[in-house]
């Protein structure tokens, strides 16, 4: 008795439709997802603020923003921005619209349209200490302080 080792027709398609399943699974996990955060008014909405409109007429008009600027500054900004991120790299901002109102008292003195391109990137982490004064190697510091103790530091002396 000797077996063949050949595959029949309902293999071979088990393994096809196995194959493309894997396939299709591994393209899937790699396709960018867009992700939308915040809310920007259509432009029509935005070009009925006028400079002089109340704060009132602008909260019913564009509803609430999406922050306030901080203590001491009047201003209402209205963000929405657009993420890419593909695989296991880091994500990405691709697309970013602000609308800032800025107002003098209670009203309207003026409104600006901001984009990724007018945003500027601040390393906040730059892995460095900046110190004043001289810099010294590790053996001047530890060699440094040699002779300047006094033994009235240690028993407190008079």
């Amino acid at each position: 008795m000797c077996r063949s080792n050949r595959m029949g027709k309902g293999d071979m398609k088990k393994n096809l439709v196995g194959s493309l399943l894997a396939t299709g699974l591994l393209v899937s996990a790699c396709a960018p997802q867009v992700d939308v955060h915040g809310y920007v008014p259509v432009a029509e909405e935005v070009a009925s603020i006028v400079p002089g409109d109340s704060q009132e007429s602008v909260l019913a008009r564009l509803g609430q923003p999406t922050t306030k600027g901080i203590e001491g500054t009047n201003a209402w900004y209205y963000i929405s921005s657009k993420v890419r991120r593909v695989a296991f790299f880091a994500p990405r901002e691709f697309e970013r619209e602000i609308v800032a109102i800025s107002f003098n008292g209670t009203r309207v003195a003026q409104v600006e349209r901001l984009g990724l391109e007018d945003g500027r990137l601040i390393d906040l982490n730059t892995n460095s200490t900046i110190t004043d004064g001289r810099r010294l190697t590790f053996f001047e510091q530890l060699l440094g302080n040699i002779g300047n103790f006094s033994a009235e530091t240690f028993i407190g002396g008079g």
